[in-house]
């Protein structure tokens, strides 16, 4: 028996969250019990203060506190909204909490925006993490010693679960089922409740946003000059000469600040420009492709795969927007 505790967290939290991962147990179990087998779930919430607030002034009773737990085999925290910093301060508890588990041999899984939590403990340092790719900047700013890799659905680290957002925390959960069971329940589990079990990247809705809170000028420059020229055939000698730097010295600081190479920014703004117009314009791909100064199109679909994680037309596709025919 998997002993599963829901731990709420102080502050506006996800109440879909516990809803979600408690039907997909439960649904386990009684399909278990259908063949004659036992459950393998067991599912209780706990928290560090009775009564907590949701949005729209709704609240939640939980009767069993942190200090109740003695046997959980996992911890799952869902997400928590609010200021990064608040966020924390208000759940310094649970945060304690979560390390003298994890030091008793307690798995983690803490969702989207709740990997701040988990972060904080120090207990990801090193190790692979993903959350919403919307305060990725954020995380990564207050815990530089995570290994951020935003265009992963979910991380699992020896038993420290992490997940993006909106609702990727279902792949997690069916991640779980299938360590606990097998692939075969994972499978039926995703027939019932619709899920696409085999999605391992949120490459297609991240919005590209690039680092900017970085404090090196003459690269927040070179950022805003390219964003700002994107249809442009850019190259990294033009625009060290642009901001009066040594080739070498931009690429070094580029990368330190950014996260990307030149090169790979400059692809990753024009794909974001090619997402947009794929989203919005019934412009064929090859229009598109030259209005963000491409004229290769093998080279074009390439970096747009290797940016966003599908084909142009895969992408349009998945969005639903019609466009004349193309390849």
């Amino acid at each position: 028996m998997k002993n599963i505790t829901i731990v709420v967290p102080k502050g506006i939290f996800n109440l879909g969250n516990i809803e979600a991962v408690t039907q997909i147990f439960t649904a386990v179990n009684d399909l278990l019990e259908e063949e004659g087998k036992d459950p393998v779930f067991h599912v209780q919430l706990a928290a560090t203060e009775r009564v907590n607030q949701l949005e729209n002034n709704v609240s939640i009773t939980v009767n069993r506190q942190l200090i109740d737990v003695d046997s959980a085999n996992l911890i799952i925290v869902p997400s928590v909204q609010g200021h990064l910093e608040l966020v924390l301060e208000r759940n310094r508890e649970l945060i304690d909490w979560l390390k003298l588990q994890h030091a008793k041999g307690v798995e983690i899984a803490v969702l989207s925006l709740s990997a701040a939590l988990l972060a904080e403990t120090g207990l990801l340092d090193g190790k692979g993490c993903t959350s919403h790719w919307m305060i990725g900047e954020e995380l990564k700013k207050r815990f530089p010693s995570i290994k951020l890799q935003l265009n992963q659905v979910f991380t699992d680290e020896n038993g420290l679960y992490t997940s993006a957002g909106g609702f990727s925390f279902l792949n997690l959960i069916l991640h779980i089922v299938e360590k606990e069971t097998d692939r075969e329940m994972a499978l039926l589990i995703s027939k019932i409740f619709q899920i696409d079990i085999d999605r391992t990247s949120q490459s297609p809705f991240i919005i590209f946003r690039g680092l900017k809170h970085h404090g090196d000028d003459p690269v927040i420059r070179a950022q805003e000059y390219i964003e700002a020229n994107y249809k442009e055939k850019l190259t990294v000698d033009e625009l060290a000469r642009k901001f009066l730097l040594g080739r070498r010295s931009l690429e070094r600081r580029f990368k330190k600040a950014t996260e990307n190479t030149v090169i790979e920014y400059i692809q990753r703004v024009k794909m974001e420009e090619a997402r947009k117009s794929l989203e919005s314009s019934p412009a064929g791909v090859h229009e598109i492709m030259a209005e963000v100064g491409y004229s290769d199109p093998k080279a074009f679909r390439e970096v747009f795969r290797k940016m966003v994680g599908l084909s142009p037309v895969e992408y349009r596709s998945m969005i639903g927007r019609q466009a004349p025919s193309e390849s």
